[in-house]
C-alpha cells in the first residue's frame, strides 16, 4: 500500500485511500458484528470474556461475520465458538451503528435448539442470568447492556417482522431470472 495516499478523489466528498498511480481507490467501510441475546424462559446467556478488549467482563455470545456468511450463520457460529451453544434464531433483536469504532452490529433473538452450553476459546465461563442477577457492573460494551435491555422490554412479545433474504434465496446466491 506504499503507492496508496490520502485525499479527497474527484466526485467524493471525503478522504479515501487512492492508488497514486491508476487511482483506485480502496474504500474503508464498516465491521459487522453479529450475536444474540440467547434465552430461556426469564434467563439470558452471558459469557466472561477470556479476550481483550474487555477480558473478564460479561457479554453476548456475538463478533464480527466471516466472509462468505450470511448474519444468521454468523450469530451460529457466534454462539458455538463463545459458549458451545447450538441456538434457534427468533429474529432480528436490534440493529446498533457504533459510529467511533466503525461498526454495526446485528443483534438476534435466540433459544435453544438443544439445551447445553459451556465456555468456548474465546470465553472464561458461560452462564445464565435472570434479569436481577447480571452483573450489570461488569459488563463489557454499552450495546450489550442496550440488547439486554431491549430483549428485556420485549420478552414476551413478538418481534416485528425483519426483512431477511427469502426462503428461496436464504445465503444470496441466486442470479436473477
Amino acid at each position: 500500500m506504499s503507492d496508496f495516499v490520502r485525499r479527497v478523489p474527484e466526485g467524493e466528498d471525503r478522504e479515501r485511500l487512492v492508488c497514486q498511480n491508476c487511482d483506485y481507490i480502496a474504500y474503508e467501510n464498516p465491521k459487522v458484528v453479529v450475536g444474540s441475546v440467547i434465552h430461556d424462559g426469564d434467563t439470558v446467556l452471558l459469557c466472561r470474556r477470556a479476550i481483550e478488549p474487555r477480558k473478564g467482563f460479561w457479554t453476548i455470545p456475538a463478533g464480527y461475520m466471516e466472509t462468505g456468511e450470511t448474519v444468521v450463520e454468523g450469530a451460529e457460529r457466534e454462539a458455538w465458538e463463545e459458549a458451545r451453544a447450538r441456538i434457534n434464531i427468533e429474529g432480528v433483536l436490534a440493529v446498533y451503528s457504533i459510529a467511533k469504532l466503525s461498526q454495526v452490529q446485528i443483534i438476534f433473538r435466540a433459544t435453544w435448539a438443544c439445551l447445553g452450553f459451556e465456555a468456548g476459546a474465546e470465553s472464561i465461563e458461560v452462564r445464565q442470568f435472570t434479569w436481577n442477577e447480571i452483573p450489570w457492573r461488569e459488563i463489557a460494551f454499552p450495546s450489550v447492556r442496550w440488547a439486554l435491555q431491549s430483549w428485556y422490554e420485549g420478552r414476551n412479545k413478538p418481534l416485528p417482522a425483519a426483512l431477511l433474504n427469502p426462503a428461496e434465496d436464504h445465503r444470496g446466491t441466486l442470479p436473477l431470472p
